[in-house]
């Protein structure tokens, strides 16, 4: 018999204001020039949606940080598992911006968030060793792959793993790319799972390309200097050398692993990729299958962000909770179906896992 490292439970917190693409047509977007962008909001707002897919982004209510949603899907998790919280032996929780309030845009880290969520759910237990993945939007599943190495020495037998970020208070309303940011939560609950077949975590792969790229997602001031904007409290990107750099690297990175687990694409039942951008991923899934020269698979890549935005290290645990609890129109997993987890975003860094269910 041998240990696998297997989700027993999920859960998400999806935050309750509802924030559509015409809501941003009063806002003034300006180049990173800070010459104010000329072409109508309407015009602007369509060819956004046009290249992202997203029509319409959650933002959490002024009264909630990072670390409450993160608590709130984590007791979702917990109690999917049907497991005592006081048998966990870690609590991470992967993130970006720690406790960003309404009024203040300054990180607070300290204590770190896995702190505050242990505290949150009440958890006793010292040896539930609680601690942050900052690591871009791929944190979520790095912090997957930390619990699965701690799983697989016999370190721990429950793992308690959280993804949550609230971007809208690092966008700069002024820069039309912060359309694509939102917020949420999402945990899993990871298991020690003795069995004679392979199960659960069956390999993953990650990679960090810093020497080129790691500037390419960055804190930087508004776009609108004239705001009296002090510091560099924004979240900044370069859209389009990141979208050549993901096409470039993802579809390769997700082959590494599959090969690493001997596992063909033509196994692969679902592809839960990071939902950064829907024309993207799109494009990194027909490179991807271009890579076997198989045809891609109809309904392979279930996809969220459409209604939900781009919540960074929440996408992905979100994702498969909806998918578990029957919310996601036309997709659903069943026992033995193997499903790629994998995940681009700041670093920049890569990585996948697979997965049988």
């Amino acid at each position: 018999m041998t240990i696998y490292s297997v989700i027993t439970g999920t859960g998400n917190y999806i935050p309750t204001k509802v924030i559509k693409n015409e809501d941003f047509l009063s806002y003034d977007f300006f180049e990173k020039e800070g010459v104010r962008i000329t072409k109508d909001n309407a015009e602007v707002i369509s060819k956004f949606q046009e290249i992202t897919t997203i029509a319409e982004r959650r933002y959490v209510t002024k009264e909630l940080v990072t670390s409450d949603i993160a608590a709130f899907s984590a007791d979702a998790a917990i109690k999917s598992a049907g497991i005592d919280k006081e048998e966990l032996d870690y609590v991470i929780v992967a993130h970006n911006f720690g406790d960003v309030t309404d009024e203040n845009k300054q990180l607070d880290i300290v204590p770190s968030l896995a702190a505050r969520v242990k505290q949150k759910l009440k958890i006793k237990n010292p040896y539930a060793v609680a601690y942050d993945v900052p690591f871009g939007c791929p944190g979520w599943l790095q912090a997957m792959i930390h619990a699965d190495y701690f799983i697989k020495s016999g370190d721990a037998k429950k793992v308690l793993i959280i993804g949550a970020d609230v971007l809208s208070r690092v966008c700069d309303p002024h820069d039309r790319d912060s359309m694509i940011y939102a917020d949420g939560a999402g945990a899993v609950i990871l298991e020690a799972k003795e069995s004679e077949m392979p199960i659960g975590i069956l390999a993953h792969k990650t990679r960090s390309d810093t020497y080129e790229y790691a500037n390419m997602l960055f804190m930087g001031k508004s776009y609108n200097n004239t705001n009296g904007c002090v510091g560099n409290p924004y979240l900044k990107m370069n859209g389009r050398k990141l979208y050549q750099y993901a096409l470039e690297t993802v579809p390769a990175a997700i082959q590494a692993c599959l090969e690493k687990s001997n596992t063909n694409l033509s196994e692969i039942k679902k592809i839960l990729i990071h939902q950064a951008n829907g024309k993207m991923d799109d494009a990194i899934i027909e490179r991807l299958y271009k890579l076997y020269d198989l045809p891609i698979l109809e309904g392979v890549m279930p996809m969220t962000i459409e209604y939900l935005g781009n919540s960074s290290v929440a996408t992905i645990p979100t994702l498969l909770d909806l998918i578990l609890q029957g919310k996601v129109e036309g997709h659903a997993l069943n026992k033995g179906d193997k499903i790629v987890f994998a995940s681009v975003g700041a670093g920049m860094n890569i990585n996948a896992a697979v997965y049988s269910m």
